[in-house]
């Protein structure tokens, strides 16, 4: 029975320290990674001999290595993750669910069928499933929600884990086990199917929040692409009845310039000719770059700009044809230069200026914002993104952009340094 235990107990931790590895962004190398993983599931293994063989019958070293077990296999996710943050222990504490299913399922099979073998043949193959179900049903997904910043509540998410796990310790392990209760499996076997359901759930909400989501920042793109396409139109028409007036008139300046070389007025003649290449240039319609829905962006942004008297030194490089979607591009800079304007609206006429520089070519997207900054910005510590200060409903812009830099394998960096803020989108194709 002894060694049956610690079978079933190594099988269970090696299945947990492989689906923690499998769910988890890695901050460092494989090797490395797996490195820590090996050393949690030595120190598990080690740890497990304390409360299976010197102290079989202390219900408080049963209690006390339980916990410090739990302790070293969430420490563990925390340690390899790239971000540290509510997903990670959520994922940790779910695998640790996913597990327990497997080893009680290796307890049932002992009790009914009174053969070690078959048990551990039996939990061997219960883990296996699971964790192959979940890697092809539910890697990709989790990946995705992981890198996503949608959902903020995780932290109180990790409370449906951690029930699941307190439900499944009393019933089948501590302080009376299956062995000792066998009447309790009926029910064990039910709650793991309200786990499984419950985490269905769960998903579900994910995936409607992120989709929700998604939705909303479209909406909010069309309705700024029909507004600067109403923009548009109007200096369009505006233009056209300018140069109309001013093409009505040509005959009069016509007359009006040959009487003046009559009379050898040279310098008058040269104030009329430069009003009228000022009205002509003043309707010109100005194209800061070659992709109309980008265009369309900018021109909106910049009429901003101009009322509310701000400098913006644009370099502007952006192909007809992009090799990201301009529908979710156009929002990501609309929302950086429009950050930026509010920023400096209300400083001192010298100090409203805007830089900004935005490449995005065949192989490689390249926006970089940069403004005075007289006040402290607190960045988001998972994300690394200023945070709004603006109260609830605002900061969703940063969201938008963070989303699109994760979709097109991007990379931000953001700066305060020296009264003046930055940042810097990058991506290469």
């Amino acid at each position: 029975m002894e060694y049956f235990r610690n079978c079933y107990y190594l099988i269970s931790h090696g299945f947990l320290l492989i689906f923690i590895y499998l769910f988890i962004v890695h901050r460092f190398s494989r090797a490395r990674t797996v490195l820590i993983c090996l050393s949690a599931f030595l120190m598990l293994c080690a740890t497990d001999i304390l409360k299976l063989n010197l102290f079989p019958d202390s219900k408080l070293c049963y209690a006390a290595v339980t916990v410090f077990q739990i302790v070293v296999t969430q420490a563990t996710g925390l340690m390899i993750a790239r971000e540290r943050n509510g997903k990670v222990l959520f994922l940790g504490l779910s695998a640790s669910n996913y597990v327990i299913a497997g080893s009680i399922m290796a307890s049932v099979l002992q009790i009914y069928t009174e053969n070690e073998g078959l048990a551990l043949a039996g939990s061997l193959f219960v883990h296996a499933g699971i964790l192959v179900f979940l890697h092809v049903w539910l890697r990709d997904t989790w990946l995705q929600t992981y890198e996503r910043k949608y959902i903020k509540e995780w932290w109180g998410l990790c409370l449906i884990p951690v029930f699941f796990y307190c439900g499944f310790s009393f019933l089948a392990f501590f302080p009376h086990t299956l062995y000792e209760i066998p009447d309790n499996i009926p029910g064990v076997m039910l709650f793991i199917l309200t786990m499984f359901v419950s985490y269905a759930v769960v998903l579900r909400y994910v995936k409607s929040e992120s989709k929700r989501t998604d939705i909303y920042w479209k909406n909010v793109l069309f309705k700024s692409y029909i507004k600067g396409l109403e923009n548009q139109y109007n200096l369009m028409e505006q233009s056209e009845r300018n140069l109309k007036i001013l093409s009505h008139d040509v005959r009069h300046y016509s007359g009006m310039i040959l009487s003046l070389l009559e009379q050898g007025e040279y310098g008058e003649i040269r104030k009329v000719i430069g009003y009228i290449e000022d009205v002509t240039r003043e309707n010109k319609l100005v194209r800061y770059c070659d992709n109309l829905i980008i265009n369309t962006v900018l021109m909106q942004i910049m009429e901003r700009a101009r009322s509310l008297e701000v400098r913006v030194r644009l370099d502007a490089v952006i192909s007809r044809e992009i090799p990201v979607n301009e529908y979710e591009f156009a929002p990501v800079v609309a929302n950086l230069l429009e950050n930026a304007l509010n920023c400096v609206k209300e400083y001192d006429t010298e100090s409203r200026c805007v830089e900004g520089k935005i490449h995005c070519v065949a192989d490689h997207l390249l926006l970089h914002i940069e403004n005075p900054c007289d006040r402290e910005i607190r960045f988001d510590g998972d994300s690394g993104l200023p945070l709004s200060t603006r109260g609830e409903g605002h900061g969703l812009g940063m969201q938008s952009v963070s989303s699109f830099a994760e979709r097109t394998g991007g990379s931000i960096d953001c700066r305060w340094e020296n009264g003046s803020f930055s940042i810097l989108l990058f991506a290469k194709f």
